[in-house]
């Protein structure tokens, strides 16, 4: 997988810029864009939305998968059954302490902007977000847990839910790791299959521009530049506060950890113009876990700390919640307390988990926390819900940085970081013997 990752870097070096794969996206979404706000008809037909929804469904279909490949072969290959626990402790401890940052710079900020005062168009029609109120109603903990637990394992595959293949997968790389010498040719299917699947995903990539082009294209034909409106200082507000976390908050982390956040942004700058393009983090997902890994983190730590990240740190969701509840309050001309602030982060931080894989979360999770800040401030949710499409690209922006910056901290955690191949993949630095082992391999 190493040797396959250099040789596209070696290759990527050499050929002509617009053959590059993160310059095709990004020209895809500034085009898809202007298609999208000059012909909105053509824009919004059902195909131009196909290329994107295309796209997202065939990078999901190798999700689990790569879960399961790189878990198992992750947790097989060790000798201490201890060390994955210790692991998934250390990413829920880091988990939790980087959400309450999130949380707490969306309200510090929400307070200091107050991008809902003044709102002139604060009148909202219930009846839109009656639904999302009805799920999040719906939302408890013990289903949560209890839904982790999958019905059946041809189940947790063929649905896609991560959790539930994680779990899965955890098992099966346990009772592996138990047959020692007798589990060798599973181990070596297992790892072999993890190529394999990495290489359906380099044919799939192939196709992102598409993807990106068709997604953009719909977004903007359908929602349009109208759809920003006097809402703009609100998103202005949310990507500059999304901005702020990632260059101080996971910034910092970074620093403490020996890295430029900088450098590594630029080291996944595919996997975002991706999610960028097609506003799913989750479209992102394999590649990331190939890269990290390239990057010096050690399997078992991907395979255990970016399938839970993508339930349990959501930065990006995290910011989100606090930031647009102070909005609606300021919008609809409610006072909140200091008391009632408070609770907005210990709910947000709850419900931010309850909803994850669940359509329309980032709404969902938002209505169970108005719902139970103050109820009247409900109804304010349809001021937000023309433009949460725009919303939910830097989410998921978010969400994928801090789970890359998660993965790292917590390999250097456990001392599994390979500081040298951090430093050659953030430099952009490729050692002559490694260069001539990806030739040789092909």
């Amino acid at each position: 997988m190493a040797s396959a990752g250099i040789s596209s870097a070696a290759s990527t070096a050499k050929q002509p810029f617009y053959k590059v794969l993160y310059i095709q996206v990004l020209f895809a979404i500034v085009l898809g864009a202007i298609v999208g706000w000059l012909f909105p008809a053509f824009a919004t037909n059902d195909w131009m939305k196909a290329m994107g929804d295309g796209f997202v469904k065939l990078i999901k279909m190798v999700v689990a998968p790569i879960i399961f490949c790189t878990v198992v072969s992750g947790i097989a290959h060790i000798q201490d059954a201890r060390s994955v626990g210790r692991v998934g402790i250390k990413a829920l401890v880091y988990f939790e302490i980087v959400s309450t940052f999130a949380l707490a710079l969306g309200l510090i900020v929400g307070n200091i902007v107050q991008p809902g005062k003044g709102f002139s168009n604060a009148g909202a029609d219930a009846t839109k977000v009656a639904g999302y109120l009805k799920q999040s109603t719906e939302m408890k903990s013990v289903d949560f847990v209890l839904n982790i637990i999958p019905d059946s394992v041809v189940g947790a595959f063929a649905k896609g839910d991560i959790l539930q293949v994680l779990l899965f997968s955890i098992l099966f790389g346990f009772a592996l790791m138990a047959l020692g010498e007798r589990g060798k040719t599973m181990r070596s299917f297992v790892d072999d299959a993890a190529h394999a699947i990495f290489g359906v995903i380099a044919i799939v990539m192939k196709a992102a521009p598409f993807g990106a082009f068709g997604a953009m294209a719909y977004t903007i034909g359908k929602f349009g530049p109208q759809a920003l409106g006097n809402l703009a200082g609100l998103i202005a507000t949310f990507y500059i506060t999304a901005f702020l976390f990632i260059v101080v908050v996971l910034g910092i982390i970074a620093r403490i950890v020996g890295f430029s956040i900088f450098k590594f942004i630029r080291y996944i700058k595919d996997e975002l113009l991706i999610v960028l393009g097609t506003s799913s983090s989750e479209s992102a997902l394999p590649q990331l876990m190939e890269k990290l890994e390239r990057l010096g983190c050690s399997k078992p730590v991907v395979g255990l700390v970016v399938p839970t990240g993508y339930s349990f740190n959501l930065d990006g969701t995290n910011i989100y919640m606090t930031l647009a509840t102070l909005f609606i309050a300021q919008a609809l001309g409610f006072d909140l307390s200091a008391s009632q602030q408070i609770t907005i982060l210990l709910v947000a931080m709850l419900t931010s988990k309850g909803a994850s894989g669940i359509t329309g979360a980032g709404f969902i999770t938002l209505a169970g926390t108005l719902a139970v800040v103050d109820p009247r401030l409900v109804p304010g949710m349809a001021i937000v819900l023309g433009i949460d499409k725009f919303m939910s690209e830097c989410r998921a922006l978010t969400n994928l940085t801090g789970n890359g910056i998660a993965c790292v901290v917590v390999s250097w955690w456990e001392g599994e970081l390979d500081r040298d191949k951090l430093n050659k993949a953030l430099d952009r630095t490729i050692d002559p013997s490694d260069l001539e082992t990806a030739v040789t391999t092909g």
